[in-house]
């Protein structure tokens, strides 16, 4: 019998939802503001609810969890592409894709080697681990959640994983923030042709960024799309086939296949103006209230096993890292794109235009525009990596 203290769905919802309030109000207050840039409000999203299991507060299973885990994730997805603005991406240019493409294919590689690498030190599952790390260090924590409901990643591994994902991932954001200082020598190294990012910085004119105050209309709209589009493909992926041995392509992995490419291609209508009434808001806001049932199922004792995935972590990222110095010198990359095309693919949207503009600070929103194209690539290439990883992990 569950002896937690908070079992009833809807107040447990309430909890969830008043720890994400909560802590994103801190995120807000400025003697705070420090501490929320070293850990982001989205890891004490995942970690305080696995706390508050650990110690009785709350359940480490419910059918509140499996009902967010089951609509939260598509919904939050559809929103997330159907705002995507790929022509302003492509205007980026081909060495800013290029990099950015390198920093995915460094990602997709290197987990099969550093699981060849570590394997034996690790549990059996621990590839499940890896495909989940390989979508958020390709397509952030959306594409994090994504793989981790793909293959069955198990609950209690996805504490160790977060660790890699914060210590990893941002110890390497600031190794690239120390870097800015030597961009003119790395440039003069690889004779980079800097007129492309006088270019790009031009094409910052053409974006548009204006937003409108949210109506009733307009938030009924979105949440009504999403909802639909998530439901539907719900019910036509429950009748495809399973795909891999072991599992990389589940009925879960093509409900997120089909609101991935519904969205992308509805980005191409008038619908994508829904982002200027704040759809990609609500799709994180969605995002991180699964992430907090997510925590609330996970094990604080499995983050012990953080040194060994720490050890993997740091060897994955020295690949992609290796991968991009190699790209940046055949095709002359500005440290710039260097940059900005690996925390695009490791931060996402949160660091990327950060690190962006730290090395040019009015090109934030290229940073920007770099982790969306992380978006639209995560899913399909973190599937890619965890077949690779599957077939390692079988060896």
């Amino acid at each position: 019998m569950d002896t937690a203290l908070i079992t009833e769905p809807t107040t447990l919802f309430a909890f969830l939802a008043a720890i994400l309030g909560g802590v994103f109000w801190l995120s807000t207050v400025a003697k705070f503001k420090r501490f929320f840039e070293l850990m982001p409000p989205v890891i004490w999203a995942y970690f305080l609810p696995m706390f508050t299991t650990t110690f009785g507060v709350t359940p480490d299973s419910s059918v509140l969890y499996d009902w967010m885990s089951r609509y939260l994730l598509p919904f939050s997805l559809f929103l997330l592409m159907i705002t995507v603005d790929l022509p302003a991406i492509l205007k980026l240019g081909p060495v800013a894709l290029i990099m950015m493409l390198t920093g995915t294919v460094g990602i997709v590689i290197g987990g099969p080697i550093a699981l060849l690498v570590f394997g034996g030190m690790l549990p059996e599952d621990a590839w499940k681990g890896f495909a989940a790390l390989s979508g958020s260090w390709i397509g952030g924590t959306a594409n994090m959640i994504a793989m981790k409901e793909s293959v069955g990643t198990p609950d209690a591994m996805l504490g160790p994983i977060i660790v890699v994902d914060t210590v990893v991932g941002y110890g390497w954001m600031g190794i690239l923030i120390f870097l800015s200082a030597v961009q003119k020598k790395f440039d003069h190294w690889v004779n980079a042709d800097t007129t492309v990012i006088e270019e790009t910085n031009k094409r910052l004119v053409e974006m548009d960024t204006t937003r409108i105050p949210s109506s009733i209309a307009d938030l009924a709209g979105i949440v009504g799309v999403a909802f639909a589009a998530t439901v539907i493909a719900i019910n036509i992926a429950g009748s495809l086939p399973k795909l891999g041995d072991p599992t990389i392509i589940s009925a879960t992995t093509w409900a997120v296949l089909m609101v991935v490419t519904i969205g992308l291609i509805l980005s191409f209508t008038p619908m994508r103006h829904m982002e200027r009434a704040g759809a990609s808001r609500i799709g994180f806001l969605a995002l991180y209230l699964l992430l907090t049932s997510i925590g609330a199922k996970a094990n604080l004792l499995a983050v012990l096993e953080a040194p060994v995935f720490l050890a993997a972590g740091a060897l994955w990222i020295a690949i992609h890292v290796g991968l991009l110095i190699i790209v940046a010198k055949w095709v002359r990359a500005p440290l710039f794109f260097v940059a900005t095309g690996s925390m695009a693919n490791i931060g996402g949207a949160a660091s990327a235009p950060i690190v962006a503009s730290v090395y040019l600070p009015a090109m934030a929103p290229v940073g920007l525009l770099m982790a969306v194209t992380g978006y639209i690539l995560g899913i399909y290439a973190a599937i890619g990596c965890a077949w690779l990883l599957g077939f390692v992990a079988g060896m």
